[in-house]
């Protein structure tokens, strides 16, 4: 029994060393534009960066927790990845990445399109999906954020719309990032923190108005319910608990409308600390799958940390299974107009 037991334990740590053995090292280049200054915060960047993606491909080997304790992140970072990692398993499948780093007035700094590759997870319509992680630094190089990004065609949208702040840009599309991560880690304490205290919700909900014979097509509307910050955040809570995985993804709008309501972020002429983002929505979860168009406004007054006044959804199709019911996004509740901005 005991020779057993010792045999087992030992076929598991070479299973362990096997995998660990098999797991990808990676270098990281950082390249800084033309007339920037290349500091010591970059370097130590580098190492990181390529210390954590070593980290994550050592772990996805040994189908193994992360061990990120000794890693250069702070606690925000650590959780952030370690939320990600519980949701779904990675590595990272370019032996050497090369990218361009952001760097902001402040000396923080910014790396995108990391490549991943999702290779473990609840959800199996993820499975060896491709994805791209954003990583953020201080002006020392430790990491203080890890997340899903945006695809790189909407990023580049939501900066395409006449918005001059290239800066505030950046920070909603970060913060659209987190949102989206927060969803799918069901992170339900960032996502309360990232809207204000008087915050509005309206979300629309389709209804069958008529029923008709089998021979007939049925009728169909939408209704809009509007919530303040904690009845949403209490529905929101309500739908974590039912749901063993949730996946959201952004994507943009096809174009601006006649109105020329921008398909990115657009800037208030009447409040210019106001800006309005527009987004195409896709719901998937273990119990409830949707497509819709999302609208976020955010309020960037000086002294304060951004902050989400407006969030509303409409459906994008009365009926989702077979198609029907194409929607366009109503301006009254999806352009800073409808808001009187």
């Amino acid at each position: 029994m005991i020779r057993n037991i010792i045999h087992s334990l030992l076929l598991t740590a070479l299973m362990t060393v096997i995998g660990t053995l098999g797991a990808q090292a990676v270098t990281v280049t950082l390249t800084v534009d033309d007339g920037q200054q290349r500091t010591a915060g970059i370097s130590e960047a580098e190492r990181n960066l390529a210390e954590i993606l070593t980290e994550i491909n050592r772990s996805q080997a040994a189908n193994s927790e992360l061990q990120n304790g000794k890693l250069k992140m702070d606690d925000f970072a650590r959780k952030s990845l370690a939320r990600l990692w519980g949701a779904a398993h990675f590595k990272c499948d370019d032996e050497e990445v090369v990218e361009r780093c952001w760097i902001f007035k402040d000396g923080s700094m910014m790396v995108r399109s990391i490549p991943l590759i999702i290779t473990q997870t609840e959800n199996s319509s993820q499975m060896n999906e491709y994805q791209e992680a954003v990583v953020e630094f201080n002006r020392n190089g430790v990491v203080t954020d890890f997340r899903f990004s945006l695809s790189s065609q909407t990023g580049l949208s939501m900066t395409d719309c006449g918005t001059e702040d290239i800066e505030n840009a950046h920070i909603i599309q970060q913060q659209v990032e987190r949102f989206r991560t927060a969803y799918n880690t069901m992170d339900l304490a960032t996502i309360e923190q990232m809207f204000s205290d008087d915050a509005l919700i309206i979300t629309g909900t389709v209804v069958k108005t008529k029923v008709l014979s089998d021979s007939e097509k049925s009728a169909f509307k939408v209704v809009y319910n509007r919530q303040n910050k904690e009845q949403y955040i209490e529905n929101l809570r309500k739908c974590f608990r039912r749901n063993q995985w949730i996946n959201v993804t952004f994507s943009e709008l096809d174009s601006s409308d006649d109105q020329g309501a921008c398909a990115g972020i657009t800037r208030s002429t009447k409040n210019p600390n106001k800006y309005g983002v527009r987004l195409r929505q896709s719901w998937k979860s273990s119990s409830y799958e949707d497509e819709g168009y999302l609208f976020l406004l955010f309020d960037f007054t000086p002294g304060k940390d951004p902050e989400i006044n407006v969030r509303t959804w409409q459906p994008e199709w009365t009926d989702i299974k077979r198609k029907n019911g194409h929607q366009q996004p109503d301006d009254d509740i999806s352009t800073l107009g409808g808001f009187g901005l």
